[in-house]
């Protein structure tokens, strides 16, 4: 398959698992900007729907089988893109695969492929970004990260732990580049349950399909605020897709032991759906999948399009003020009833 040829002077991005899901949404989505757009992935299947939806799009798309656990895979790709198109502008690190079971299921090898893919992709992919964007001094890398960065929920540990990582090698990142007073911005988004493909290839330890919890939304509304994110003057440092993540997060950090016990109570049901795994069904730890999947995933019965996109630089303020003030009252209620044991002692 030959790619679309693009002159000019159209910024260029890259974008990571870009076969299916989220990445797919995102590739076209900066294809609509008109953008020239490098598709990575495994799976030339789903490269080759990439392409002409970009193509469709308006975008000039370029396919490159990539697989995000081989750092020289990765390399090679930013390489290709630079010959071909000169510079990079945004990266964009999507790919991840999961797991799902209780932690003394998961194999020691299944862990080691959901790190490689989630987390060591991730990092591949940022060196390869940093190799050609420090030259210039400019570019965004945005890493999609989950509300599960900041709140594990049991039956995805594996994944869980990788999105952790994320957030703290791009914490780290973040600091080096402000030290280096360096003009490449840094993003991370963090999202909800998202109706994509990954409910599909999920590797099972159940004999049933896994699902999102609460509320899901469709692709293409992470896309747009990907695509925002990009175009803002002030690069936010983290966004927060969705009425769940924002929850989700702000009650880690306000009561994180209730939440565990929430969790236990009910994130292990509402995980696993009525769908049962059958014979020849996808498993994307296991290998690509020789089929075209698209973006969007089997919930779009009821996947909402819109979503609130929160920059928690306006919210954070608010949180600490108000546990500060959690703080402040329970210390001061918990005087208040020593107080009236001792007067009641007294008497």
């Amino acid at each position: 398959m030959s790619s679309a040829s693009s002159t000019g002077d159209a910024p260029v991005a890259v974008v990571t698992g870009a076969s299916a899901g989220v990445g797919r949404a995102t590739a076209v989505a900066f294809a609509r900007r008109g953008y020239r757009v490098a598709l990575l992935a495994r799976s030339p299947e789903g490269l080759e729907g990439a392409f002409d939806e970009v193509a469709r799009a308006g975008g000039a798309p370029f396919e490159l089988v990539t697989d995000v656990s081989r750092p020289d895979d990765v390399f090679a790709a930013a390489d290709a893109v630079i010959a071909r198109w000169g510079r990079i502008h945004v990266w964009v690190n999507d790919a991840m695969e999961t797991a799902v079971g209780p932690v003394d299921m998961i194999t020691p090898e299944e862990f080691r492929r959901v790190t490689e893919v989630t987390y060591l992709g991730v990092v591949h992919g940022t060196l390869a970004a940093l190799r050609h964007m420090r030259e210039r001094d400019e570019g965004h890398i945005i890493q999609i990260g989950s509300a599960l960065a900041y709140r594990a929920i049991p039956l995805q540990s594996a994944y869980c732990a990788a999105k952790f990582a994320i957030r703290g090698f791009t914490d780290s990142l973040r600091a080096e580049l402000i030290h280096d007073k360096s003009r490449i911005r840094l993003t991370m988004v963090q999202l909800p349950g998202v109706n994509t493909p990954q409910f599909d290839w999920s590797h099972m330890h159940f004999t049933r399909r896994h699902q999102p919890i609460g509320d899901v939304y469709e692709p293409e509304a992470v896309a747009r605020a990907v695509v925002g994110a990009v175009a803002a003057r002030r690069a936010p440092r983290e966004l927060w897709l969705g009425a769940p993540t924002v929850a989700s997060i702000v009650a880690q950090m306000i009561a994180p032991g209730r939440l565990d016990r929430y969790l236990a109570r009910n994130a292990f049901e509402q995980q696993i759906s009525n769908d049962p795994v059958r014979p020849g069904d996808p498993d994307e730890l296991l290998g690509p999948d020789h089929r075209d999947h698209g973006a969007r995933g089997r919930f779009t019965a009821v996947a909402k399009d819109r979503m609130i996109v929160l920059d928690p630089f306006y919210l954070r303020g608010g949180v600490i003020a108000a546990g500060i003030g959690a703080l402040a009252g329970a210390f001061l209620l918990g005087r208040a009833s020593r107080a009236g044991a001792g007067k009641a002692a007294a008497r």
